[in-house]
């Protein structure tokens, strides 16, 4: 009788309690996910490229140092209602479903971008055209609040525990792909039209790509289906209410799931707070300021810089997806660790190499930068959305990763050039690095490791029936073993010590 009870308590898995993932569904869902991701890098890249030219348009009373420093503001101010929308669409994703706010947030995305393509210029308006940009860009935030965190969420829920290190670096390969291609737009209409082309009218039609992209995008996602672990939440959810659990509501309610994120799962909100922070200093480190970096502050000319991070984060594409499946294999704890580590000690000498000018040694301070920033791009997607349970997991990792991103990320090239225009100092960017290393170093040391294993409040999820089969009997055979070791010491100590 002991020996049953001791087995019913250390119960196996069944094997409704394995989910056997569709390749094809999961294929879907990373692709529609990864090309929301496209199509807000696709505005940071030009956004980035056009910040001297967004400048010269918006802000033209300004001496040039101004004119930079204003357009990062504006970059920034997108930012700071980052938590707003991470606040809403977080537990929202949580309650009606990942699917309809990941919809939401592509039609918000991609309307504002289009918009800032038709906005009226400074000579035309005066003060209400950076007023108007302001409100564009702030659009633009709100949405990306409940962007970044619903995709990573959409996908490690849809993927196989063995591979989504791999599936999610896909939505960052879309980040790159994005950005790779609004900045390649900028780069080839700024050697065809020249700088006065670029400023008189070239300036908008990148602005004006957006839409046919979001229009794809948003058609994708209104086809995507709720992630299996979602749907199993939901269940769960409507039998406590069937049941008249009043605790149960309390816990659902917009209140309750706040008060616990940051009462039980403080410890897991800094350690995302901490990796965010390593992960998109330096991603905006190099997309955001490095052009401007190099054509303003160092003085080389405009198509140079652009190429040269151009042909960094093509880099960074090609080798994203080798990170992620690394990942898997070695495990995500190690990867942020190793690249946290090479992060401070390899931020001096790349800009150093950056600022030796010309194209070969700059070109191989980029490559060290990008090589840095794919330690982190390829592991993020698949590490983030692990730290948190399912009823909590989008509403948690919005509000950590955007006031992670808000405080730290985004502001980094307003900070960034406010200090060197302060200082003087050349090597700033790379002191900034070498800090934000420093802390994803301490973030990653209490990160516990998570590749290969469920999510937490989620049951297994394997590619075949077989390896469903296999991962039942293998828990049966250790169930089993388990009890057994149970019932020999129990039996033990009722009989005492054999003499």
């Amino acid at each position: 009788m002991v020996r049953t009870v001791i087995r019913r308590r250390k119960r196996s898995l069944r094997e409704q309690d394995v989910t056997v993932t569709d390749p094809p569904k999961v294929r879907r869902a990373v692709t529609a996910a990864a090309l929301g991701n496209t199509m807000e890098w696709f505005d940071f890249g030009v956004y980035a490229y056009l910040a001297g030219t967004l400048g010269k348009v918006f802000f033209p009373s300004s001496s040039p140092g101004a004119q930079v420093v204003s357009t990062f503001a504006t970059f920034a101010a997108a930012f700071l209602v980052r938590p707003l929308g991470g606040l809403v669409f977080g537990p929202l994703g949580d309650r009606v479903g990942r699917q309809k706010v990941l919809a939401l947030t592509m039609i918000m995305m991609a309307a504002s971008t289009f918009a800032v393509g038709f906005l009226p210029t400074y000579a035309a308006v005066g003060f209400a055209a950076p007023l108007l940009l302001l409100v564009c860009r702030l659009v633009q935030g709100f949405s990306t609040g409940g962007e970044y965190a619903g995709a990573t969420t959409y996908i490690a829920e849809y993927a196989p525990d063995k591979r989504r290190g791999f599936l999610g670096s896909w939505l960052d390969f879309g980040t790159f792909v994005g950005y790779s291609l609004g900045s390649g737009l900028v780069t080839v209409l700024t050697a065809v039209l020249g700088t006065d082309g670029m400023t008189d009218w070239g300036w908008r039609i990148p602005f004006f790509v957006a839409g046919p992209m979001g229009i794809i995008g948003l058609y994708m996602r209104l086809k995507l289906e709720e992630t299996p672990a979602f749907r199993r939440e939901e269940e769960a959810q409507a039998q406590a209410r069937t049941e008249n659990d009043a605790v149960e509501e309390a816990r659902q309610s917009g209140k309750g799931r706040l008060k616990e994120i940051f009462t039980r799962h403080w410890q897991a909100v800094l350690i995302c707070m901490g990796l965010v922070l390593l992960y998109n200093v330096t991603n905006y480190m190099i997309t955001s300021y490095l052009p401007t970096y190099m054509s303003q502050t160092l003085g080389e000319p405009e198509t140079t810089s652009q190429l040269l991070v151009l042909g960094t984060m093509l880099l960074v594409v090609l080798t994203i997806t080798t990170v992620g499946r690394s990942s898997d294999r070695w495990g995500r704890r190690p990867v942020f660790m190793a690249g946290s580590v090479a992060l401070i000690v390899l931020a001096s000498p790349a800009f150093l190499l950056i600022r030796q000018g010309g194209i070969l040694l700059p070109a191989l301070g980029c490559a060290v930068l990008g090589l840095l920033l794919v330690c982190f791009a390829g592991t993020a997607a698949s590490t983030l959305p692990a730290l948190f349970p399912t009823r909590l997991r989008y509403g948690a990792l919005s509000i950590a990763f955007n006031i992670s991103v808000s405080l730290f990320g985004g502001t980094t090239p307003l900070f960034a050039s406010g200090l060197v225009e302060a200082t003087g100092n050349e090597m700033v960017p790379a002191y900034y690095l070498m800090v934000a290393g420093v802390i994803g170093l301490v973030a990653a040391f209490f990160l516990h490791e998570t590749a290969g294993r469920p999510l937490r409040g989620s049951g297994p999820m394997v590619e075949t029936p077989e390896q469903a089969r296999q991962l039942v009997a293998r828990s049966r055979t250790t169930a089993g073993r388990q009890a057994r070791d149970v019932w020999l010491r129990v039996r033990h100590l009722w009989r005492g010590p054999e003499r």
